[in-house]
């Protein structure tokens, strides 16, 4: 490795760098790239791939990069070019006011006045006509000259290289795996990994300090060019700007466009010839690395993900990848709580009493109309399955849980700021996102932003709270309707075990055939519901007029998580604590529009709750699967059908992305995997396999994404930020709830407590021989045909017995204790695990000086020069911009060369 000595100059992308001009950078533990490296990574390496050579993805004259494409078709032929349409609009201005209500007209106005826009930007375009049976496709490529680039990678706050250096990219369990000597085979040797750099925001008048920067080609790369040209057509007007017509969204919305996307750097598919690894485009690295099945067990390319996509997508995966990671030792955990539960399944004493009991205990009807008396022998198979989700080991595991979400969202914050730091995004939200272009289109005031200092556009605050307030309401009542929709799966399975329980075919099954058929009519209704209010959630953040889109999606993923969290919870939350609660007693049953409140399944509630649990979890994990495999499917071959591709010849680049499907982001797949944690985390003491299935579907869930972004779907425009946003806070707020919820769930749903307490307190032998028959009491004299039993701790008169308050005493103070501690123990978690790294923080001052001193000493050669030109000792001429001033000097040694 190249070590830089005082005097000596370094070449990075064709730029020699003094070494004294970087500070202090000859020290071993910087590592800058020199010139022997870099040659094997540059373009110059007829082994490695060249963007610059892939002539699929330029304009007709092979200079020009094609950096977006717009599509739109016309049923009406002859083809009109964008020119014909040009001299349309001259020519024929009174005819088009005479035809303002012709939609098709209007149409081609707005496209007219758009791409007008676009080249008063500076935009090159050029247009493609292709003809089919019944249409005519148009592709407009677009592309962005230096100086655009330039002038909007500034106004973006774009970060521009310093000093390259080795990328330092680590897996803490290749560390492990290294340490104990043993062969790592979820290593993943992917060729061309991007270059790590020091970088700053990039100033145009500081050109020649960025490496690079003299190869104009390639100095941007693909995304960052795509994420210019999208800033553009996102605020470029084809209408009135009061009305909001502003923007390619709008106009997709509209249908002047069909689509508008960046390209894919070629095929995905590997070349029957080619000379390395090394010489495949991102794309196929990235599938044949990243998004094949055979790569299920490797690690993923974070680096190229994000280089690919952007930072945004980059960090989803990052974390998708952590948390599955996470979800491996929860997962044995779980799995050794539920083989210990069915070991000792044999042996439980109370079960065995349920099966030994035979004709000796006659229990009450659990219903008023269609049920019957029945035997507590019955229920013999349920009682022994009912251990397995509700033994000492259940709990045991909820504790561990309960750690291991706080650990894992604390260790997430240390990745995700050394993850933020290495792809320079650290301070996105703050210092470089702009205002969203509807919010600046309808804004009504112009106003200073206090951190920038920018004029930009500004909504009155007041206003945005009140119409938050009323999104609040629509909200409320939305969620009002999903709680009537829970007491009508109740009233439904209620229903339902009338007719069963009296059919004798089905009379052994009646309540298992209910709860069951009752969990999938409410994961339908959850489904369904589910897809209405993500549109209503969405149209109410859009009145809501959010500044920058981060605000933005965090008050969308808001809206719509409490809306799903009580749609998939609000049943398991009445199962878990409210199920079997308020019932009476015979004489004196409880009754809800005449029907009696409900009691629990024969083997308790817990066993009920596991099985809704597995329904819904299960259930959906597998619709959403086949979802994602399904439906990209039929989306592909519909719209491959409507556009007609044609066979006798070969597809432009273009054409074949415009094939693809769109891409739809990723708020779905953040909203299923938020729902999970909370399935594997609130409800963990009554179904301990809830880890391992999810650790089985996110094993799933990232191959699928993966081959889903690299293969199925068009090319995202790359977005930058610097976490996963609002979705850490939903995550934190449900490990917080976790706690709370598993307490209530061991003291008040499971029989833990209740045997622990007869154990100690009414055995003689400290042993749970009789705690069935302690359990049941006996139905007052003259309310029942026949003298019943029934499940509660009450004496011959219905009284509560002195039994009931000392458990339910040691009910509060359990939830009180598990509380305390685990609140304890988390936030003791918390400050023993700092949020960044300490070696993090040393590259993060390292960065500042580098960054500090490169600006400072162009900055003082400028006020040289100034100074110099002022007494007339070198002849410069001076140009003054908003920011900087520019100094041209003939005669001058230049600072870097």
């Amino acid at each position: 490795m190249f070590k830089g000595k005082k005097g000596e100059k370094l070449r990075m992308n064709g730029t020699d760098v003094p070494l004294d001009n970087y500070g202090a950078i000859d020290s071993d533990s910087d590592k800058a790239i020199d010139h022997d490296a870099m040659d094997s990574n540059t373009i110059s390496n007829p082994g490695k791939w060249d963007s610059t050579l892939n002539k699929a993805c330029y304009f007709n004259d092979g200079i020009r990069k094609i950096d977006f494409v717009l599509v739109y078709e016309d049923e009406n032929h002859p083809v009109k070019s964008f020119k014909d349409e040009e001299a349309i609009m001259n020519g024929g201005k009174k005819a088009y006011k005479n035809k303002r209500n012709d939609e098709q007209e209007m149409h081609q106005a707005w496209r007219h006045k758009f791409l007008s826009s676009l080249k008063k930007k500076g935009i090159e375009t050029e247009e493609d006509a292709v003809e089919g049976d019944k249409k005519c496709m148009y592709y407009i490529k677009l592309h962005a000259p230096w100086e655009v680039m330039c002038f909007y990678a500034e106004d973006l706050c774009m970060r521009a290289p310093l000093q390259a250096h080795q990328n330092p990219s680590s897996n803490y369990s290749a560390h492990i795996l290294e340490k104990v000597h043993i062969p790592n085979i979820m290593q993943n040797d992917v060729p061309n990994t991007p270059y790590d750099f020091y970088t700053c925001t990039f100033k145009k008048s500081k050109l020649s300090r960025f490496l690079g920067s003299d190869n104009h080609d390639t100095y941007f790369t693909t995304s960052q060019r795509g994420r210019v040209v999208f800033e553009i057509l996102a605020t470029s007007v084809f209408g009135k700007k009061k009305r909001a017509e502003i923007g390619i969204e709008r106009l997709i919305d509209e249908g002047i466009f069909q689509a508008a996307f960046p390209l894919h750097d070629g095929d995905y598919k590997k070349p029957e010839h080619y000379l390395s690894e090394e010489s495949l485009n991102p794309r196929q690295i990235l599938y044949s690395y990243w998004g094949r099945w055979g790569t299920w067990y490797k690690y993923q390319p974070l680096d190229h993900i994000r280089e690919y996509f952007g930072e945004k997508i980059g960090i989803y995966f990052a974390w998708l990848g952590f948390y599955t990671a996470w979800l491996l030792p929860a997962s044995v955990v779980g799995l050794l709580v539920f083989i210990a539960g069915a070991l000792n399944m044999a042996n439980d004493k109370p079960a065995l009493e349920v099966c030994a009991s035979g004709k000796n205990y006659l229990m009450c009807p659990k219903c008023k109309v269609g049920c019957k008396y029945w035997h507590l022998s019955d229920t013999c198979m349920m009682t022994k399955i009912g251990y397995l989700f509700d033994n000492p080991g259940t709990v045991f595991f909820s504790v561990f849980v309960a750690f291991w979400a706080v650990t894992f969202l604390e260790y997430w914050k240390r990745k995700n700021a050394s993850l933020a730091h290495h792809w320079d995004c650290m301070d996105f939200e703050e210092e470089e996102e702009r205002p969203r272009p509807q919010y600046a289109a309808l804004a009504p005031a112009l106003e200073k932003n206090p951190i920038t200092g920018i004029i930009e556009p500004h909504f009155p605050e007041d206003k945005r709270k009140f119409r938050i307030i009323s999104g609040l309401a629509v909200m409320t009542t939305m969620i009002a309707i999903v709680l009537i929709f829970v007491f009508a799966v109740i009233m439904y399975r209620v229903l339902i075990n009338i007719p069963l329980s009296e059919n004798k075919m089905t009379q052994p099954y009646a309540e298992n055939i209910a709860n069951i058929s009752s969990a999938v009519v409410n994961l339908i209704l959850i489904m369904a519901m589910g897809k209405v209010y993500e549109l209503l959630a969405l149209k109410l953040t859009q009145w809501e007029m959010h500044r920058t889109q981060t605000e933005f999606e965090d008050q969308l993923t808001f809206k719509v998580f409490l809306f799903q969290f009580v749609n998939f919870y609000s049943a398991i939350f009445y199962i878990a604590f409210f199920k079997g609660k308020f019932i009476g007693y015979p004489g004196h049953y409880r009754h809800i529009m005449g029907l009696r409140n409900e009691e629990c399944a024969n083997a308790g509630c817990m066993t009920e709750l596991a099985q809704q649990l597995a329904v819904i979890m299960i259930g959906k994990q597998m619709i959403n699967n086949v979802q994602e495999v399904v439906i990209p499917k039929i989306k592909s071959w519909l719209h491959k059908r409507k556009i007609k591709k044609r066979n006798d010849e070969e597809l432009s680049r273009w054409e074949e992305d415009y094939e693809l499907i769109e891409n739809e982001g990723l708020f779905q797949e953040y909203l299923e995997m938020v729902l999970q944690f909370g399935f594997i985390t609130i409800f963990v003491a009554a179904f301990p396999l809830a880890p391992l299935f999810a650790l089985l579907n996110n094993w799933l869930e990232i191959r699928l994404d993966a081959s889903k972004f690299a293969c199925e779907t068009r090319r995202p425009v790359a977005e930058r930020a610097q976490d996963i946003g609002v979705w850490f806070d939903i995550l934190e707020g449900l490990a917080h709830l976790a706690v709370i919820s598993n307490a209530f769930l061991i003291a008040v749903t499971s029989q833990f407590l209740p045997r622990l307490l007869y154990r100690y307190t009414v055995s003689p032998d400290n042993s749970l021989d009789g705690f069935v028959n302690f359990t049941l009491a006996w139905s007052p004299n003259g309310t029942m045909e026949k003298e019943c039993r029934y499940s509660s701790f009450r004496d011959r008169e219905g009284h509560y017995t002195l039994f009931y308050w000392h458990l339910l005493a040691l009910k509060l103070g359990f939830v009180i204790i598990f509380e305390h501690v685990v609140f304890g123990v988390n936030k003791l978690i918390d400050i023993i695990v700092p949020d960044i790294p300490e070696s993090l923080e040393v590259k993060i001052k390292r960065e500042k000086y580098l960054a500090k001193q490169a600006l400072a000493d162009t900055d003082n050669l400028v006020l040289e020069l100034a100074r110099s030109a002022s007494e007339g000792r070198v002849p410069v001429s001076v140009s003054t911009t908003a920011s900087d001033v520019i100094v041209d000097v003939s005669d001058t040694k230049p600072l870097i060369t």
